[in-house]
C-alpha cells in the first residue's frame, strides 16, 4: 500500500496569515515606529501677566489702581537624557492669580507613544539607572506631552502641594521608561 503525504490545506496557510497579519498590526499599534521620525512643534507663551482686581472702595480711599504682577519661577533645572537624547530647561512658575503651570522651553527628544509630562518626586538619575524611578514613588500626570520639541505649559493641580515634588519627567507610559528629566532646583 502506498502512502500519500497530504500537504497543508489552504485553511492552515490562511490561518497562518491572519495571525501574522494581526501580530504585525499590533506591533505596529504598540511601537508606533512612525513617530521617530515624526516632529510635533508647539510654541506656547507663557501666560501673560494678569491685571490684579482693586475694588472700587479700595480705590476711592487713595488705593493705587490695579497693578501688574507677572508670573514668577520657583524652580528650574536642565533636561538630560535617559532613554532618548533629550535637552532644554523646565521651570516651575507661578502665576499672577496663585495658579503654577510646569514650563517646558526648547525642548528637544524623540516622539513615542504615550508621552506624558510628570511632576515627581524622584531624583534625577544619569543614564540607564535613571530610566525607570519616576513611577516607585510620588508622581502627578500633568497630561500628555503637547509636542517633542518647542516650550509649551502645563497646568498644576490646585490641590498638588508642592513642597513634596523635586524633579520633572518626560515619561513613555507605554513603556514605563523616562525619555528625560530634569532635578527642580528653586530660584
Amino acid at each position: 500500500m502506498r502512502r500519500v503525504r497530504k500537504l497543508p490545506g489552504r485553511s492552515w496557510i490562511v490561518g497562518v496569515l491572519v495571525v501574522a497579519v494581526a501580530a504585525v498590526g499590533f506591533g505596529l499599534y504598540w511601537f508606533q515606529p512612525w513617530k521617530l521620525w515624526q516632529d510635533e512643534t508647539v510654541q506656547e507663551a507663557l501666560p501673560e501677566a494678569a491685571e490684579t482686581f482693586v475694588p472700587p472702595a479700595a480705590a476711592s480711599s487713595g488705593a493705587s489702581s490695579p497693578t501688574q504682577s507677572g508670573p514668577q519661577t520657583l524652580a528650574s533645572g536642565e533636561l538630560i537624557s535617559h532613554e532618548h537624547a533629550t535637552s532644554g530647561t523646565v521651570r516651575l512658575v507661578r502665576l499672577a492669580d496663585g495658579s503654577h503651570v510646569v514650563r517646558l522651553e526648547n525642548l528637544d527628544t524623540s516622539n513615542g507613544p504615550d508621552l506624558r509630562v510628570w511632576l515627581t518626586d524622584a531624583p534625577v538619575k544619569e543614564g540607564t539607572a535613571g530610566w525607570r524611578v519616576f513611577d516607585d514613588g510620588k508622581y502627578v500626570s500633568l497630561g500628555k506631552l503637547k509636542g517633542n520639541k518647542g516650550s509649551q505649559n502645563y497646568v498644576v493641580p490646585e490641590d498638588v502641594d508642592l513642597s513634596g515634588y523635586s524633579s520633572v519627567s518626560i515619561w513613555c507610559d507605554r513603556f514605563d521608561v523616562s525619555f528625560g528629566a530634569a532635578e527642580l532646583a528653586a530660584v
